[in-house]
């Protein structure tokens, strides 16, 4: 079957404050943002780091309309926190067919451009958006690019296998996974790898897989009679060369972050990051290295 998505682009986190959301996920990477832009249309700015398979966006309203206001609403309702998860696709029109063949009511291509405040550089793409009822409320669209108007900067010398490098996988809490598999899995095509129930831990997982990403969607290990309308986007795990190294550097920035633990999934070592990270549940993952030696 021919797939709408290929990847996991990126990430969309909702801050108030772009600079202090800045100044506290380049001490978290290890880097400084791969650009900084503007969005003119929408009354937005952004930061943004490009990783080994997507990028991180941080997005914040500096005028009045639109996406803007938008995003201040939110932030009365719930706060800073993760936004959107956006999809790529190498051709928007077929995507937006083939999602519409699925059942998704899936816009028609819109024209997107963010210029680099750096350089100058113009980003061009184009998005087809997913209406909020498919996707149970989160932001969710896919993006075809014509002209990136950033490039990955050069890793920080002192950081090394402390930084963070990718992308390991995104959480999504919501009370109806029958629903979420419907839209991750029939919908938007990506593929279940894992559907188990944790009695331990009172959670049903599901793992939807694309570009080497996992979507993760944590639901109750009991159904819920009636269950929320929406999900939401709760969390990020970046995944490290070295975990223990990368702990150490954090609390060296002074982060609030927990002991290394074993991790869920085998083989594997973690550690929360708690604060500051503007809402964002955080894990951070690597390989166990005791265990590979």
């Amino acid at each position: 079957m021919t797939e709408a998505l290929t990847a996991l682009d990126h990430v969309i986190v909702a801050v108030r404050d772009l600079d202090a959301a800045v100044a506290a996920y380049a001490k978290l990477f290890g880097r400084e943002p791969s650009g900084r832009g503007e969005h003119p249309e929408l009354g937005t700015a952004n930061a943004s780091w490009r990783l080994e398979n997507a990028y991180l966006e941080l997005l914040s309203p500096v005028a009045a309309g639109g996406i803007a206001d938008g995003l201040r609403a939110r932030f009365e309702r719930v706060g800073e926190g993760p936004l959107g998860l956006a999809f790529a696709t190498a051709d928007a029109d077929a995507c937006a067919r083939l999602l519409r063949g699925r059942g998704v009511a899936a816009s028609d291509p819109v024209p997107g451009r963010g210029v680099d405040r750096e350089t100058g550089r113009e980003g061009r793409w184009q998005n087809v958006y997913l209406p909020a009822a498919a996707s149970r409320g989160i932001l969710v669209f896919a993006i075809e690019y014509f002209e990136h108007a950033t490039a990955p900067p050069p890793r920080a010398a002192d950081v090394g296998a402390a930084e963070i490098a990718s992308i390991d996988h995104v959480v999504v809490r919501s009370e109806a996974p029958e629903a979420a598999t419907h839209f991750y899995g029939d919908q938007l095509g990506l593929r279940l790898a894992l559907d188990k129930t944790f009695e331990q831990w009172g959670a049903r997982l599901l793992f939807f897989r694309i570009g080497g990403v996992t979507v993760e969607i944590a639901a109750p290990a009991k159904p819920v009679a009636e269950p929320a309308a929406h999900d939401s986007f709760w969390g990020i795990s970046w995944r490290v060369p070295d975990v223990a190294a990368a702990r150490e550097r954090l609390v060296r920035e002074g982060f609030d972050v927990s002991e290394l633990r074993t991790g869920r999934r085998p083989g594997t070592r973690v550690c929360t990051v708690r604060a500051p990270t503007c809402g964002v549940a955080t894990l951070i993952l690597g390989v166990d290295q005791a265990a590979t030696t």
